[in-house]
C-alpha cells in the first residue's frame, strides 16, 4: 500500500456466470420496470415544481427567500428520513420501503389540493403547502433509496452504475415532463388540478408497485449508519457541492426569467432534463472505462460552464444553452461518485450507503433555495448561478484529491 493513499476497502460478491447472464435488453427491462417508481415519484415533484414558486410569490405575496424556502423545505424532509429509508430498505427490503414512500407521494397531494383551496387565506395556504412538501420529501428518499437497492437486487450489484444511472434518467426525465405538464395545467384548470393529479399519481404507482415480485434481503456484515456516513462523507461533499447548480436551476429559474421579461421559462427545465437523460444514455459506461473520479472531473467541468452561462445570459437562447449544458454536466455526477461512495461498504450496507451518500443531494438543494433566495434579493437572480458554478468549481478541485489519494487508474473504480 502506498503511504499516504487511501484504499478502497472491497468485499467478495457474487457474479453472474455467462451462462446465466441475461441480455442487455433483458437487463435493462428488469431495471426499469422498478425504476418506473422513482419517475411517478418525480412526476409529482416536477408537476408543480415550476408553479409553486409564482404561487407562493404572486399568488400567496411572499418574498423570494419565502419562495425559496417553501421549495427547498422538501428537501430538508428528505435529508432527515434518508437514515430510516437506508435501514427499511436493508432490513425490511426494498418493496416495502417504495410503497412507503409512494403513500407519502399521494398525501403529499392531498396537502397541495388543500392549499389551492385556502389559496385566499395566505397563511393557511403557505402552511399547508409546507407540510405537504415535507411529506413529499419523505416521500421521495423512501422511493428513491428502495428503488436503487430493489433493481440492484434484481440484476445483481455488478450493474450498479446501470442501476444508478435510469434511476437518475428516471428522476429528471420526470421533471423535464412535469415541469412543462404542471405548467399547462396550471393555465388550462387551475392550481387545484396539480393535487388531484400527485394524488393518483402516487396511487398508481402503489398498485404498481404491490405487483411487483420481492427481492431477498441482503444478510451479512452491516455497518453503524455512522460508519457508512463517514465512509462517503467525501464523495458527498463533492455531490452537494455539484447538486446547488441543480438547486438554482430548479428553484429560481423561473424568476430569473420574470426578471428579464422573457418567455418559457418551464423550456429551460424541460432542457435541463432532456440533456441530462440524453448525457446519461450515451455516456454511462464511461465510468466503468475511466472510473468514476474522472467521470466527476469531467462533469463537474461542463457543469460550472452551463452555470456561468447562465449568469451571463443577454437573451433566453444563451440562457437555454446554458442550461443544456449544466444538464449535460450534472447527469453523471450522482453515479460517478455514487459507484465510488458505495464500494466502500459490505453488501448489507448497501441502503445505508446510498442514503448516507444521497443526504449530500438533499443537503445542497435544502441550502440552496434560501441561500440563492438572499443572493437574489440582494443582488440579482443572475448572481444565484454564479454562485452554484464557483460550488462546481470546487467539486472539480475536490474530485482531483480524491482521485489522486486513491491513486485510481483507468477503469479502476472502486470494487462493488
Amino acid at each position: 500500500m502506498t503511504p499516504g493513499r487511501i484504499q478502497p476497502r472491497s468485499y467478495p460478491m457474487p457474479t453472474d456466470s455467462s451462462a446465466t447472464r441475461p441480455s442487455d435488453l433483458a437487463l435493462t427491462g428488469r431495471i426499469v420496470s422498478v425504476v418506473v417508481f422513482t419517475f411517478l415519484c418525480y412526476l409529482t415533484i416536477g408537476i408543480p415544481l415550476a408553479v409553486l414558486p409564482g404561487f407562493v410569490h404572486t399568488d400567496l405575496g411572499y418574498g423570494s427567500v419565502v419562495a425559496g424556502a417553501a421549495i427547498s423545505v422538501q428537501y430538508f424532509a428528505t435529508l432527515a428520513s434518508r437514515p430510516l429509508a437506508g435501514r427499511t430498505a436493508d432490513t425490511l427490503g426494498p418493496k416495502k420501503t417504495v410503497l412507503y414512500g409512494l403513500t407519502a407521494c399521494a398525501v403529499s397531494g392531498v396537502f397541495l389540493l388543500g392549499s389551492a383551496l385556502a389559496a385566499q387565506w395566505h397563511a393557511v395556504s403557505l402552511v399547508l403547502l409546507i407540510v405537504g412538501r415535507l411529506v413529499l420529501g419523505f416521500g421521495e428518499s423512501w422511493v428513491g433509496t428502495g428503488s436503487i437497492t430493489w433493481g440492484i437486487g434484481r440484476v445483481g450489484v455488478s450493474n450498479n452504475a446501470k442501476v444508478i444511472s435510469w434511476n437518475g434518467i428516471a428522476t429528471y426525465g420526470a421533471l423535464a415532463i412535469g415541469a412543462p405538464l404542471g405548467v399547462a395545467i396550471y393555465n388550462a384548470i387551475g392550481f387545484a388540478a396539480l393535487g388531484f393529479i400527485v394524488i393518483g399519481l402516487g396511487l398508481v404507482g402503489y398498485w404498481l408497485a404491490t405487483r411487483m415480485a420481492p427481492v431477498p434481503v441482503v444478510h451479512g456484515e452491516r455497518l453503524s449508519y455512522r460508519s457508512v456516513f463517514f465512509r462517503v462523507l467525501p464523495h458527498g461533499i463533492g455531490l452537494a457541492l455539484g447538486s446547488a447548480g441543480f438547486g438554482a436551476i430548479a428553484t429560481f429559474i423561473t424568476l430569473f426569467y420574470a426578471a428579464h421579461n422573457w418567455p418559457n421559462a418551464a423550456l429551460s427545465l424541460t432542457v435541463f432534463g432532456t440533456m441530462f437523460v440524453g448525457a446519461r444514455l450515451l455516456f454511462a459506461n464511461t465510468i466503468k472505462t475511466y472510473g468514476g473520479f474522472r467521470v466527476a472531473i469531467v462533469s463537474f467541468a461542463f457543469e460550472c460552464a452551463g452555470l456561468l452561462m447562465l449568469w451571463l445570459s443577454a437573451d433566453p437562447a444563451f440562457a437555454l444553452a446554458g442550461a443544456a449544458l449544466t444538464g449535460f454536466g450534472f447527469a453523471l455526477v450522482f453515479p460517478a461518485l455514487g459507484v465510488e461512495a458505495v464500494g466502500l461498504v459490505p453488501p448489507a450496507s448497501r441502503g445505508a450507503a446510498l442514503s448516507a451518500y444521497s443526504v449530500f443531494l438533499d443537503l445542497s438543494l435544502g441550502l440552496t433555495g434560501p441561500l440563492a433566495g438572499y443572493l437574489a434579493g440582494e443582488f440579482s437572480y443572475g448572481s444565484v448561478f454564479l454562485f452554484a458554478a464557483l460550488a462546481a468549481a470546487l467539486a472539480v478541485a475536490l474530485s482531483i484529491a480524491l482521485y489522486m489519494r486513491t491513486g485510481r487508474g483507468v477503469g479502476g473504480p472502486a470494487t462493488v
